[in-house]
């Protein structure tokens, strides 16, 4: 029989790898436990942070603990999806080599899409999201070309393992910039309200939803550390966003001014291209987490049905923050389907398919009210962002809370 230490070492390698793909503190500290079962460890105790974690392993008189770095965090939806796999699903004997040279073919594995493939996904869901938040034809088109664009930098860069603050600032310069210089110069009238959904949501893939999820599920499962050391990472990568965005803002004088909302309409043509939006929207995300192909078409759907829903009983007259708990609701309770039966974690799922739902105007007004020094007005715009990314994180709460009992009993 291997030593704790030995077996340790590599229990805490698998927690290392699983934490930095993205996955929720909770579930990292469930799929080591099971690998610790297995391996005849009696007793495994764990502290987990972002950029560290702690583990206590007992098995008869011998006790050891380790602590090791996690490195910088990323999203890699495939990766989680083979690590739980692997935790879960193994059978007969495991030995620490065993599991290290499982451990090794699972991060030798390349990236499932070029930079290419999805800096156009991510293209078409930035023009997805100006369609659905009332941008005009020129500013959706300007927003595809720059989303893509951006996110074909902010790969590079993150490939040369650049900080990841000082990325995100960059790539926010340049992609609305880029969009600014598109609307100038092919834009017959300048800048205007139909151009502002274009502006903010050609640098929505850099808004941190996946560690903003996962914060709000880690602290409903008793991980305050992971939750807001994670919180704290989300913050600093939307504060060096707002920052870039605000220096854009600034210098081409953007007024905050939007397009205003369009009528309730049941017009088939209408409700087929908002379909459509939805559905692109949800492929690119869930390309850009690197979701396997069926996890794609699953996301697609389920943006869709979410943000149809959503979207319809704001129609109605039901505010923004209860319409959109109820589509990351819906999302949620469907995603409970799609767990079991393409047997995929379900934030990989879920999180890409409620992206659709943010709302970005009410952050670019934010922004840009407080560089003209409009506080209250701000604030206003803050608190409406604030209780829509809520109602987002809260929907997809209350789904596991109804489809999984073990929420409902404290740890």
């Amino acid at each position: 029989m291997n030593s704790v230490r030995e077996t340790l070492d590599v229990v805490l390698r698998f927690g290392q790898i699983m934490l930095r793909a993205g996955d929720t503190a909770f579930r990292v500290h469930d799929a080591m436990n099971v690998l610790a079962t297995r391996f005849g460890i009696e007793r495994l105790s764990v502290q987990i942070a972002l950029n560290g974690m702690t583990a206590t392993a007992r098995r008869g008189d011998e006790l050891v603990t380790i602590a090791c770095e996690v490195g910088p965090p990323g999203i890699n939806a495939w990766r989680i999806a083979a690590l739980e796999k692997l935790a879960r699903e193994g059978r007969g004997e495991l030995t620490p080599d065993a599991l290290a040279r499982e451990l090794d073919a699972i991060e030798a594995v390349p990236a499932l899409r070029s930079i290419a493939t999805v800096a156009i996904g991510i293209g078409l869901a930035s023009g997805a999201f100006s369609y659905l938040n009332g941008g005009d034809t020129l500013g959706t088109a300007m927003a595809v070309v720059a989303g893509g664009c951006g996110q074909a930098l902010r790969a590079l860069l993150l490939s040369r393992r650049r900080n990841q603050y000082a990325a995100t600032a960059l790539v926010t310069v340049v992609t609305a910039g880029f969009y600014c210089i598109g609307i100038a110069a092919l834009g017959a009238t300048g800048f205007g309200p139909g151009h502002a959904a274009g502006f903010i949501f050609s640098v929505l893939f850099l808004v941190p939803g996946f560690p903003l999820v996962a914060s709000l599920l880690d602290s409903v499962q008793n991980q305050p550390v992971a939750a807001l050391s994670r919180l704290f990472y989300a913050t600093m990568i939307l504060l060096a966003a707002a920052i870039g965005l605000s220096a854009v803002a600034a210098i081409a004088g953007l007024a905050a001014t939007v397009a205003p909302p369009t009528p309730p309409s049941i017009d088939p043509l209408t409700l087929a291209l908002r379909a459509l939006a939805s559905l692109l929207a949800g492929f690119g995300f869930a390309a850009l987490y690197n979701s396997s192909t069926r996890v794609v078409l699953a996301v697609g759907v389920l943006s869709l049905l979410g943000n149809e829903l959503r979207l319809g009983l704001h129609d109605l007259g039901m505010p923004l923050p209860p319409a959109t708990f109820l589509g990351a609701l819906l999302v949620g309770l469907l995603a409970s389907l799609v767990e079991a039966r393409l047997h995929e974690p379900r934030i990989t799922v879920t999180v890409p398919s409620i992206i659709v739902m943010t709302p970005g105007l009410y952050a670019f007004q934010t922004i840009v009210m407080l560089n003209q020094g409009q506080v209250l007005t701000a604030l206003q715009a803050g608190a409406n962002f604030c209780f829509v990314v809520g109602a987002m994180a809260m929907g997809l709460a209350a789904a596991r809370f109804m489809t999984e009992r073990r929420w409902l009993v404290e740890r």
